[in-house]
């Protein structure tokens, strides 16, 4: 029941954002697996440069990996998040796929005027944008209310300080260590000269 509205859903919009197929034209025949949060989503490049759903078993070409406080950041639009993503496999295809997906839109409005006509197709776009507006803010603040939290009150999340001492220290030591491993090949070099003489 979900994969075919899914994979409808994806045509519908590379139907409205027609100038993305020639992008993804070349990379046709191509899959992409997204693993968001706990969700693992197959998509498949058709021949016209359209998207549509992979089965589940598809070899991935290139694998997007999204943890769950991640994708809260990159719902929040923060930039640096992006270089925490991980991929795997086709990097080229994994990146050109990336901007294509941030310039798609969905026209919601255009959908809404063919149901219940143009004027109250405005109305509820801009009620849907004020939500999405809300949700979006609500999100940014639990998720630097949770992060405090987990810093501050439950140490489970380092401070950014904490793990560059904490790399400092582990290179320092593996200074000091390979100091001493050649202090003791010298005094053993010693030892053994003294005892052959």
């Amino acid at each position: 029941m979900f994969k075919p509205l899914a994979a409808e859903f994806l045509q519908h919009i590379t139907n409205q954002n027609n100038w993305s197929r020639q992008h993804l034209h070349a990379f046709a025949g191509k899959v992409v697996q997204f693993n968001i949060a706990f969700i693992k989503t197959n998509l498949l490049i058709l021949e016209d440069g359209s998207l549509s759903l992979a089965t589940n078993n598809a070899i991935a070409d290139t694998t997007i990996h999204i943890p769950p406080s991640l994708a809260l950041r990159l719902m929040a639009k923060d930039e640096a998040a992006k270089m925490l993503i991980k991929i795997e496999g086709d990097t080229h295809l994994a990146s050109e796929l990336g901007k294509i997906l941030q310039h798609m839109r969905w026209d919601v409005t255009e959908d809404f005027s063919k149901v219940v006509g143009d004027i109250p197709a405005e109305k509820i776009a801009a009620i849907g944008k004020k939500t999405m507006a809300a949700t979006k803010k609500q999100a940014i603040n639990i998720t630097e209310m949770l992060t405090e939290f987990w810093q501050e009150e439950k140490p489970v999340l380092a401070k950014k300080w904490q793990v560059e001492q904490f790399n400092t220290d582990v290179d320092t030591l593996r200074s000091d260590f390979t100091r001493l491993e050649k202090k003791l090949a010298k005094l053993k070099q010693s030892i053994q000269e003294s005892s052959t003489n």
